[in-house]
């Protein structure tokens, strides 16, 4: 039974990679798009940007309505869909078609995702489960950082359709994998949709939600311009830039690692702590941003705390508040982040435009003062829920 479970985790956390690559790598890819379809970077880019917005759009819907269908059956509809629509990117003859290919598997991206979480969770005991859903976290950092860089490279390699190729082959061998190795998982006690939706109801997912929404500002408001900072305020080189976000992709994966032992020994001292280290970071950030070696050490403690720990975390936030309804949950989660992703780097770029680049760094900070705000005031209204739920 245990080495079946790691074998589900690790199909999950592949499947997960590929969900998120399929999302993230086409970034590296989008002047070589323009080009393919004759038009500008900035058009490209919807290729990421309708993406997120059909991901936050359908976040707590779909897991919703396939709730109580075979979670097997669920995850090769999704990994089928992915397939076909890398296909048509691949043999797309003009953009729109491109578009269309894109959004269609966006809208399922989530069910994957949130069933992934809500498996992982299951396969083993609940006081494993933080630790179970840290590994499938690994598979959704890897597809955020790693992705970009290897579709870059084959692209620059090879083509621009191999590149294209390699998402869909990704997504292919999960759906194999999961077809001969992964069992049959019927749902064991269908809810109602109205039972799962009450738990909007509560106040303390509510909490929850705000919380995640400004965890994730106070990260992508400053991460989504790294790269510009580092150019601008460290005056770093091409090479070292390129290593340095490098390093922040490789602690991403670490802090997965870390999330999953502290959340399944001391969740809630570790939700508290995590604000004030980050904010601590940002600081220093600040003030020694222009210097090349201790930015890097500073990028390495950031991935860190900010692509493993903090996704963990934000899981941990909303599935705890609603644990009679993981799916939906789990839905709400994805949106959440997207929408505090979306937030986070408006805000980001409100700041750079408005008082220079080097000031990003206080989107996180105020964005950090808020959430810990919300972290305590969760902590303070639902004692005794949260105790029960940590042990």
């Amino acid at each position: 039974m245990a080495e079946r479970n790691k074998l589900l985790i690790f199909i999950l956390t592949i499947g997960v990679f590929g969900i998120l690559n399929t999302e993230m790598g086409v970034i590296g890819l989008l002047p070589s798009i323009a080009d393919h379809f004759n038009v500008s970077v900035s058009q490209a880019g919807l290729l990421v940007s309708i993406f997120a917005l059909g991901v936050a759009v359908s976040g707590p819907i779909l897991p919703l309505l396939f709730s109580g269908i075979n979670r097997k059956k669920v995850m090769l509809l999704v990994l089928g869909i992915f397939v076909l629509g890398n296909i048509v990117s691949i043999i797309a003859s003009n953009f729109t078609i491109a578009l269309v290919a894109r959004i269609i598997p966006a809208f399922f991206h989530p069910i994957y995702c949130s069933l992934a979480f809500t498996v992982a969770a299951s396969s083993v005991s609940k006081e494993e489960a933080p630790k179970a859903v840290s590994k499938v976290f690994i598979g959704v950092s890897a597809g955020m950082v790693a992705g970009v860089p290897i579709a870059s490279f084959i692209e620059s390699a090879v083509s621009y359709e191999m590149a294209m190729a390699f998402f869909a082959i990704i997504n292919a061998f999960v759906f194999i994998a999961t077809l001969i190795f992964v069992p049959s998982i019927p749902v064991e006690e269908r809810l109602s949709y109205g039972t799962q939706i009450s738990v909007v109801k509560k106040p303390i997912l509510w909490l929850s939600i705000v919380t995640v929404i400004l965890l994730n500002s106070a990260i992508f408001g400053v991460y989504s311009y790294l790269a510009e900072y580092l150019q601008a305020v460290t005056n770093m080189s091409p090479n070292t830039m390129s290593l340095t976000l490098f390093i922040f992709g490789g602690a991403n994966i670490i802090g997965n690692i870390v999330a999953g032992k502290l959340l399944t020994h001391s969740a809630i001292k570790s939700v508290v702590s995590f604000p004030l280290l980050l904010g601590a970071v940002y600081i220093i950030l600040f003030f020694a941003g222009q210097f090349t070696v201790p930015m890097a050490i500073i990028t390495f403690i950031w991935g860190i705390l900010a692509g493993g720990i903090m996704a963990n975390i934000n899981q941990y936030l909303i599935a705890s508040s609603a644990p009679e309804a993981p799916d939906f949950a789990n839905g709400l989660f994805i949106s959440s982040c997207n929408v505090g992703t979306t937030i986070g780097a408006a805000a980001g770029g409100l700041f750079i435009s408005e008082m220079g680049t080097g000031y990003v760094v206080l989107v996180g900070i105020l964005s950090l003062i808020l959430s810990l705000v919300t972290i305590l005031l969760r902590i303070y209204m639902f004692t005794p829920t949260q105790q029960q739920l940590s042990r």
